[in-house]
């Protein structure tokens, strides 16, 4: 059985290999994710390695096996199935149950994860539009595109936020970009490197600056935006 350090190495490993699928995900991003020293990370490395978990190259980085992702996306199941659950049932705040998911995904036996999950009805994706492995570990992502990309004057929803940082999401909320809100881009200028947004139901057009946009991932809809 896996502790829950290697839990955490496999699943950030994981999601750090979904922003470059076809090359290793070098030491140094894993180190700055997990917050630990390189040479903390580079043990671990070799020891998951050891047990069948990952490869590892020497200066090149990691690549999980079978195993590993396995192993992963139930802990990624897991985390989204609590953050669901911690939002949805306990009404706790969308920017701050990052932390209490982390400890609790752990601890939760796979019996009372299923019964969650159908109690649920079965989400397809986390409050954060995050999408949420199956119980076999299927793992569909729709094809999106962030604000920054988009097609202008377009019928579109925000289905994902990509910073989770609680600073990040109070932003969103704040400005009516939680996932489900409908909206269009009405110009994007690039020589201000700004974006702005017709939200529905809001008055006013929004201007996004192009890091903030870039995190905000939308696909179209046939419901039109106001």
């Amino acid at each position: 059985m896996a502790s829950s350090t290697v839990e955490n190495y496999v699943k950030e490993i994981f999601l750090l290999s979904e922003k470059s699928p076809l090359s290793d995900v070098p030491m140094g991003d894993v180190a700055a994710a997990l917050g630990v020293s390189a040479g903390t990370a580079t043990t671990m490395a070799k020891s998951l390695e050891r047990d069948g978990w990952v490869r590892y190259t020497p200066r090149k980085g990691l690549r999980l096996t079978e195993a590993g992702e396995g192993l992963a996306l139930g802990m990624i199941r897991r985390h989204r199935l609590v953050e669901s659950f911690l939002v949805k049932v306990l009404k706790l705040d969308w920017s701050e149950i990052h932390e209490e998911a982390e400890r609790i995904e752990h601890a939760i036996s796979d019996r009372v994860l299923d019964a969650l999950d159908a109690f649920l009805g079965h989400p397809t994706a986390d409050p954060h539009g995050d999408p949420i492995p199956g119980p076999q570990g299927e793992f569909h992502q729709r094809q999106l595109s962030s604000l920054r990309t988009c097609a202008t004057n377009t019928q579109l929803q925000v289905e994902r936020i990509t910073d989770q940082h609680p600073e990040f999401l109070q932003f969103v909320e704040a400005r009516g970009l939680k996932p489900g809100s409908r909206l269009s881009v009405s110009h994007r200028d690039r020589v201000g490197d700004a974006v702005t947004v017709n939200i529905r139901d809001h008055a006013e057009p929004l201007t996004l600056g192009s890091v903030a946009a870039a995190k905000i991932l939308v696909g179209q809809t046939d419901c039109p935006a106001e």
